[in-house]
């Protein structure tokens, strides 16, 4: 027999507070927020979990940040391309990106250096860097 512990509604509220408040602020405040949610082990390597608001006021149909990782000493791991693909203004995504060949303990931070594909219907091609916040629930730190 299972036994399940549920988590006393207020606590469990609570938990989900965060996330949950950190896209309400983006959407309310005109900033794209991008947060490092997770990330663990995969078949491949190391697969990254984000969670991603939209506050600007267009949606964005298609939008790719150029991410650097670094390791324990502060020296380039590898950097890569991600494609968050279409991201509706005024709402909250999670995306996943498996990488290959990338050992999780050796991402120690991550730096959005740029991001070379940021499109939509008003939006200007610097509008994503510009309205940048950045955030981390994982030990792993994510700056813009």
């Amino acid at each position: 027999m299972t036994i399940v512990r549920l988590l006393p509604p207020a606590l469990l509220a609570i938990s989900l507070f965060g996330t949950t408040a950190m896209a309400q602020d983006a959407r309310t405040s005109g900033a794209l927020s991008i947060e490092m949610n997770d990330l663990a082990p995969s078949e491949k390597g190391c697969k990254l979990t984000f969670v991603a608001g939209n506050g600007l006021p267009q949606s964005l149909s298609k939008v790719s940040f150029e991410f650097v990782l670094f390791d324990a000493k502060g020296l380039v791991e590898r950097m890569a391309v991600l494609d968050f693909r279409d991201l509706p203004a005024g709402k909250t995504k999670v995306r996943q990106f498996d990488l290959p060949g990338t050992k999780c303990d050796a991402v120690k931070s991550l730096l959005i250096n740029d991001a070379p594909v940021c499109a939509g219907d008003g939006v200007a091609k610097d509008a994503c860097m510009k309205a940048l916040k950045t955030g981390s629930k994982s030990p792993v730190e994510l700056k813009g």
